[in-house]
Parts: C-alpha cells; sequence; structure tokens
C-alpha cells in the first residue's frame, strides 16, 4: 500500500488542489490530510461605483477593472490561504463596525470554500479507486465537520478507527495541546491523553496500525517551533528566533506505549522531518503553504512494515 500525506494547507486552494492531485503523481491508495484545513482571514474587495474593484492584499493596493481581473485577483487571494469577500464601501463599513457581523460573514466564506474544495475533491478522485481523508486541525472550527461528513468521496479519520485495507487501521485525532493562540481544538495534556487513549482502545493490532495526530509528539526533532511571549511576540537569542519544542507530552506517551507501525503529524509547520520513537515512525512534512508549495510525505507499506519513504514537495 503506498499512502501520501500532507498537512496544515490552511486555506490554500492552490496546496489543497496539489494534495487532491497529488494521489495520482504518487501513485498512491490514499491520501490524508492531516489538520489545519481552512483559512484564517477574509480579504475585502471593494466594488466602487464604476465598476471597478480594489482590495488590500499582502500589503499592496490592487485594483480589477474587468470581470477577469476580478476572478484574477479572487484567484490569487484564495491560492494564498485567504477568502475574498465583494463587499460594497457601506458593506465594509458595517464589517469593520461589527465583529461579530465580520465573525458571520468569515464563517460563511469558509463554509462555502470547504463546500467547493470537497466538490473539486469528489470530481477528480471519482472513479479513481482512491481513499481520500481529510482530518481538521487544531485551527479549524468544530462546525466544519458536518461539511466534510456530507462528502461522497472525502473521509474525516478524527476520532475513529479507519479501515485502510490490507489489514492496515489509521487512527485519528485533530486535537493539540494548548498554544498560546488557543485555537478551537486544543486540550490540556491530560485531557488529551484521556481522548488517545480512548481511541487507541478501539485500535486492534499496532504493528499494523498508523496513528494520525496532528500535533507531534514532545521534543522528537518534529514540533521545534518559535517561542512567543504573551503578546505573541516573537523571542529572540543571538539575534535569531528561539525554537521550543511545542508538541504534546500526551502523544510521545502514547506512541511510546502503543508503538504503531507509523505515526503522521503535522501542525508546526517548520518542523519537517522525520524520526523513530522505539519502532515507530514519525513524520512531520511541514508545511509552507504561504508560498503555495505543497509538503508531503509518500510512504510505502508492505507486510506489515514501512518499505520506504521520501519527504517531497512541489
Amino acid at each position: 500500500m503506498k499512502l501520501f500525506f500532507a498537512s496544515d494547507v490552511h486555506g490554500s486552494e492552490r496546496c489543497f488542489l496539489k494534495f487532491i492531485n497529488a494521489g495520482r503523481y504518487y501513485g498512491a491508495d490514499v491520501i490524508v490530510l492531516g489538520g489545519d484545513i481552512t483559512g484564517k482571514a477574509l480579504v475585502p474587495i471593494v466594488r466602487g461605483p464604476n465598476g471597478a474593484y480594489r482590495a488590500e492584499f499582502l500589503g499592496d493596493a490592487v485594483t480589477a477593472a474587468t470581470a477577469a481581473e476580478l476572478g484574477e485577483l479572487q484567484r490569487l487571494i484564495r491560492f494564498n490561504g485567504h477568502y475574498p469577500l465583494v463587499v460594497t464601501p457601506d458593506e465594509l463599513a458595517g464589517l469593520r463596525a461589527s465583529p461579530e457581523a465580520q465573525a458571520a460573514a468569515f464563517r460563511r466564506v469558509m463554509r462555502e470554500t470547504l463546500v467547493r474544495w470537497l466538490d473539486l475533491a469528489a470530481e477528480r478522485l471519482d472513479g479513481r479507486g482512491m481513499r481520500c481523508l481529510v482530518m481538521p486541525g487544531n485551527d479549524d472550527d468544530p462546525d466544519i465537520d458536518d461539511i466534510i461528513a456530507s462528502s461522497p468521496t472525502v473521509e474525516n479519520p478524527h476520532d475513529r478507527v479507519v479501515e485502510l485495507g490490507d489489514g492496515l487501521v489509521l487512527a485519528g485525532s485533530a486535537y493539540s495541546n494548548t498554544t498560546p493562540w488557543r485555537a478551537p481544538r486544543e486540550l490540556p495534556e491530560a485531557d488529551l491523553a484521556a481522548h488517545l487513549e480512548g481511541l487507541c482502545a478501539r485500535v486492534g493490532d499496532f504493528r499494523r496500525a498508523v496513528l494520525c495526530t496532528h500535533v507531534p509528539p514532545h521534543e522528537s526533532g518534529l514540533d521545534s517551533a518559535p517561542a512567543v511571549d504573551s503578546d505573541l511576540n516573537l523571542r529572540a537569542s543571538a539575534g535569531q528566533p528561539r525554537l521550543i519544542p511545542a508538541g504534546s507530552r500526551a502523544v510521545r506517551a502514547v506512541i511510546e506505549a502503543r508503538q504503531p507501525l507509523l505515526a503522521l503529524h503535522g501542525h508546526i509547520h517548520e518542523g519537517r522531518g522525520f524520526c523513530r520513537l522505539g519502532r515507530t515512525l514519525c513524520i512531520n512534512p511541514g508545511s509552507d503553504y504561504a508560498a503555495g508549495i505543497l509538503r508531503g510525505a509518500s510512504v510505502t507499506i508492505e507486510g506489515g512494515r514501512v518499505r520506504g519513504f521520501q519527504l517531497v514537495a512541489g
């Protein structure tokens, strides 16, 4: 069996499309997206009285005079992990005056975008005989789970044990330990440990199990992230960002105790690499979504063993 794994596309349509196409490119039987699917920000595109459009994007003032130019601007915004929203000046003023209106608009566009993505996945994967698993991450609002559940093609492995074939199973967990950002799916380590134990209790033979946790294990080399202060400013040492282990102690404990065949992680974008904890091969492909680069891992499993793997990017 060949498996392709990626994570942390954070709303980048370019990276999601690459993920959907990666299965065929790498000859995968199963493709898995390991969390943090959705984006983080709206980009208003203001419709002027003369029919032209303008927006502030990545620090630049951008204009669009025709429908084609508007479409290209929307595509550029989506490809960089943001959500375009066409508004009138009055609508923009209303959004700026109301945090509740902003939140409602963001949620609506986020959900519409995910529906469109899953429709694209269904269209492109139809008839290929390829499994597609898309799991949320700590940054993803729980109300997207119903959208994934409605897809005829895509499966959500969060808090499930999924039969992959060839006697293999995948157990998934979207949660992370607590971060300074207080994202929607975060748990204290004790609660995360209890959740993982409940999940693992449903796994039979861990020698033929893939554990997919969004957060990597603590002090594994896959979890080195820049330290921040209470105001979320980067902490530096000798002029360079100071890196600290930000992974989960609960995830490390369950891997060391259960020893699954393979463990797949994301969450820490800078943590690209692999390590072994006992017999378990742990992989974090990293993320470079803002540049439109999909980082992933292609893994071959044969006879109950990982026969080979490669960190890839494109």
